[in-house]
């Protein structure tokens, strides 16, 4: 059996590292977008990607309280701003690089796929909320 260490913070979990290291491969990969898509597209695709680790991390801080832990998470489920999934925005925008040509067809694929993982491992932790909730304090 694999000897795993505990999770000390939000960088540990591995949807973070996953939902981290896939708005890494965006940034680069958007690096090379024309640049009359700066304020359009490789804005959008760069801010919705790294929105998921961000909302991550605050739902991290927020874990000794359920209720908050889960509205955190769905944050990065479904945006609070726009009511759409920060991680199913990332897909949409993923989808309009590979038809503007931005994007080589697999490497589109391999991303949403990427994301289709984040989302499923998001939606798993906000069903199931208590392994990653603080011990609540013993009152003596």
């Amino acid at each position: 059996m694999e000897n795993k260490k505990p999770i000390q913070s939000h960088r540990d979990l591995e949807v973070y590292q996953r939902a981290f290291d896939a708005a890494m491969e965006i940034f680069e990969l958007s690096k090379k977008f024309p640049m009359e898509e700066r304020y359009s597209l490789t804005d959008q695709i760069r801010r919705c990607s790294r929105s998921v680790c961000a909302n991550l991390g605050e739902a991290w801080r927020k874990r000794r309280y359920e209720a908050a832990f889960v509205a955190k998470l769905n944050d990065c489920v479904r945006g609070a701003c726009r009511r759409q999934a920060e991680a199913a925005e990332t897909q949409i925008w993923i989808e309009f690089a590979v038809k503007c040509k931005y994007l080589e067809v697999e490497v589109g694929r391999q991303l949403y796929r990427t994301y289709d993982l984040i989302l499923g491992k998001l939606v798993k932790m906000i069903a199931n909320p208590s392994p990653w909730l603080m011990p609540k304090a013993r009152k003596e």
